[in-house]
């Protein structure tokens, strides 16, 4: 005997783009805390703050404390944990716990909001623990970076390393909502603003040539740090980030993966490096592999490379390290990308700037000469 039921669960959450989100003025943060409070119970708020966020932002957590008591939010009483920044904050599991044991010290329950601040490790983190106890809290997501902002922290994704493996541990949960305040870019160090670039850089070009002919042309203002033109490329990564959670894969059933186009290289040299590399910039180095790769099988013509390449050092993202030339390890990665698509390797490579498409099988080889050829190739030299 089979008993059968099917239910639909609809998924909704909204990214805001403000700016001083806690300042009394604005009413975001406000709004929806009590558009998801249910009004039988008085909220309890937790907030996980990125340790470079409290240092670079010492006045937020009084802030955050005068807008709590301003709009009389839940028990008007704010618990704050700092946690690393960084991927420090994912590679054991000691943020981890200790988020869960806020969880429980301060009595956080499933009425309650967990409230990340900070950049993509940081709301991974948070957003795992917010997973699991309890079966699911509510989330809140602040990122604080550019590659938080228009990839990271806008997805369904939460996790942390384990077993010398990226995102090892995790789950799929949606936040209730994500709050990008441009605010907090204004504090970033130079290289995090640009590395962040490297996520739109990737979605353009998988998806929309004429977002990457945009990006080309405003990167002469993104490398100087142009805030308008960092909102701009923001806004639009996110909407093509959302447009494939709602009409792709939301999670992952299968083995196709666009949006980690680049990345399987990236995973695995951001642990070669000792995480002296960003997330950000191992993923450049990764689409410059790839793109070398597809080059080399005779997918990708001369002109695109060419583009894709001379984008990349416009915005001072690398595009080689030496790194590379320690391919054996290196390749190791897409045994790691292979277990973690769920056993059939898939990688998306290009056919031209937009256009994508996935192969089940890497000519390691020639993938080893894209390798070496990147590794300590300079700037200068054209590549092909």
């Amino acid at each position: 005997m089979i008993i059968e039921q099917q239910f639909t669960i609809k998924y909704q959450y909204r990214i805001h783009f403000t700016e001083d989100i806690f300042t009394t003025q604005n009413t975001t943060f406000s709004d929806i805390i009590y558009s998801h409070s249910n009004n039988r119970f008085t909220p309890s708020l937790l907030f996980i703050i990125d340790s470079n966020v409290a240092a670079v932002h010492p006045e937020l957590q009084s802030e955050i404390s005068r807008y709590i008591s301003h709009y009389a939010i839940g028990s008007r009483f704010i618990n704050v944990l700092i946690i690393p920044g960084g991927e420090k904050a994912k590679e054991n599991d000691q943020a981890y716990q200790s988020i869960l044991n806020a969880i429980h010290q301060f009595k956080i329950d499933r009425h309650s909001f967990v409230v990340a601040i900070g950049g993509g490790a940081v709301c991974d983190v948070t957003g795992f623990a917010a997973a699991v106890a309890h079966r699911g809290i509510k989330l809140i997501r602040i990122p604080t970076t550019t590659l938080a902002q228009n990839d990271a922290a806008i997805g369904v994704k939460n996790g942390i390393n384990a077993f010398g493996k990226k995102n090892f541990l995790g789950t799929f949960a949606t936040p209730v909502a994500v709050i990008n305040d441009s605010r907090f870019l204004r504090t970033l160090p130079y290289k995090t603003w640009i590395a962040g670039l490297a996520e739109a850089i990737k979605v353009a070009l998988i998806k929309d040539a004429a977002f990457f002919e945009r990006i080309e042309q405003l990167a002469p203002a993104l490398h100087a740090g142009d805030e308008t033109a960092m909102q701009e490329t923001i806004i639009e990564c996110a909407k093509l980030h959302l447009q494939h959670i709602a009409n792709g894969d939301p999670f992952e059933s299968g083995s196709s993966r666009p949006l980690d186009f680049g990345h399987w290289s990236a995973h695995k040299l951001e642990r070669m490096s000792g995480y002296r590399l960003l997330h950000g910039e191992a993923v450049a180095i990764g689409i410059a592999l790839d793109c070398t790769y597809a080059h080399l099988k005779g997918y990708l013509n001369t002109a695109a490379l060419n583009r894709i390449f001379n984008l990349l050092w416009q915005l001072n993202l690398p595009t080689n390290d030496l790194l590379l030339s320690q391919t054996e390890e290196l390749l190791q990665g897409l045994t790691e990308f292979r277990e973690h698509l769920g056993g059939v390797l898939t990688i998306p490579l290009l056919k031209n700037i937009g256009t994508a498409f996935n192969v089940y099988t890497i000519d390691e080889p020639v993938m080893y000469q894209a390798a070496k050829k990147l590794a300590t190739a300079s700037p200068a030299i054209s590549l092909v």
